[in-house]
Formats: structure tokens, sequence, C-alpha cells
């Protein structure tokens, strides 16, 4: 994971409905720009985890939430104490979303052994409708940069073994993987901070912040010529 310094424009990364599926026909490969949410953006998020089926909860949170739920779950989400990356169209929707939390390395999994303070759980939801576009795996390259520069060493996912774009960006990244009961827990461990990964952080998210500011302009003026026609 020490590939940096990276193009913020990059094409490659990808991830899909199922592990090593074929890109979709008619789909061709977009520059994924990953912003960093936050209070604004709740509502959206809500909105796109109540928008996944029960297929893609089970998936998602290891069981499939009622509605009523996965908004208690969003409501909870710390921005404060957490990290939360998102993707956004070019209709200015919000079509995957990856939630980076920490905790004391003493509430992490007995398996993961750290000397740092904290370590870091990554899940990651995607859009039907924006699959097979590499944004599960950016989303995880923006979390795993994250734990380097606040000095986070290990990074886990614990997902449905079943869950076939989890194991594949879990593969992409070198993780350690380890099953049982249907379950699988995946850890990586990461390389201490650098001024590499610093100016690389800061520059994606930068782009990402100039690229979310472009569409919502667009989509207010779309607005104002259809309100004025």
């Amino acid at each position: 994971m020490d590939g940096l310094f990276k193009n913020p424009f990059n094409r490659s990364g990808a991830d899909g409905a199922g592990a090593g599926s074929p890109e979709p026909a008619g789909k061709k490969r977009r520059t994924v720009l990953v912003k960093e949410l936050r209070e604004r953006d709740r509502r959206r998020m809500l909105k796109h985890f109540l928008a996944l089926d029960d297929s893609d909860r089970l998936l998602r949170f290891g069981t499939v939430l009622p509605d009523e739920q996965v908004e208690a779950y969003v409501a909870r989400i710390d921005f404060s104490r957490d990290t939360v990356y998102g993707v956004y169209n070019r209709m200015f929707k919000l079509v995957a979303v990856g939630h980076l939390a920490f905790a004391p390395k003493e509430q992490s999994p007995g398996k993961v052994v750290t000397e740092k303070d904290r370590v870091a759980e990554f899940g990651v939801s995607v859009s039907k409708s924006a699959r097979g576009l590499g944004m599960g795996s950016k989303l995880f390259e923006r979390a795993a940069i994250r734990c380097r520069n606040q000095d986070v060493d290990t990074l886990y996912m614990h997902c449905l073994s079943s869950n076939q774009v989890m194991m594949r960006i879990a593969r992409k990244a070198g993780m350690e993987i380890e099953r049982e009961y249907g379950e699988a827990d995946a850890y990586l461990r990461l390389l201490p901070a650098n001024p590499a990964s610093m100016l690389q952080e800061a520059i994606e998210e930068q782009v990402a912040k100039i690229d979310y500011t472009w569409k919502a302009n667009a989509r207010a003026a779309a607005r104002l010529f259809s309100f004025k026609k």
C-alpha cells in the first residue's frame, strides 16, 4: 500500500458486483473522486443506505437491517471520531459510501495485534448503478491513507464470506483473510505516514472538493433553468 505518490485522476482500481466479474458492458471506466463526507451529507447518506435492497443490506451490515435500524445507524455516525467517504455521480447523487470507524485497541478483534492506541474498521457500500467502476477500491485506498496519517497501523474489515466485492478489495490490497462459519475477517498492516502520504491525502481531497462544488453548482443551475421554463 505504499504506491504513493498517485495521480488523483488515475483510472486504475476496480471492484464489481462479484469478484473477478468483467466490467459491465456499456460502462466506461470513469475517474473516481472520493470526498470526505460531513454532517451536511448525512441526509444523502441515509438516502443511499435506504436505497439498498435486502441482499445489499445483508452484505453491508451482515444482516438485513429494517429501515428504522438503518436510520439509527446513520444517526449514530460520529463525524468527529470516524471518517466517512463518498462518491457523487454526475447527477450529484451519492452512489458510494465508505465508513472508516476508529476504536481503542482494547475494543478490537482478538486477532488484531498493535502497539498503537487505535485500530480502524472499514465498511463500504456501492449503489447497483455505480458498480464495476472501481469505487470500492478507491474508497479503501483513501481509508488506508487516512489510517497511516492518523498513526493507525492496522485496518480490518469484517464481512460475510459471500461478499465478493469486499473479498476482492481485500485480496487486491494484500490483506490477510481468515474465514470461519460463513464470515470473514481481513487485516492489513500499514506503513507509517510519510510526506508523500500526507500530500496525497491533501491533494485528493482538494480535487474531490472542487469536483463536488462544480457538480453542486451545475445541479443548482439546472434546477433554476427548469424552474424558469
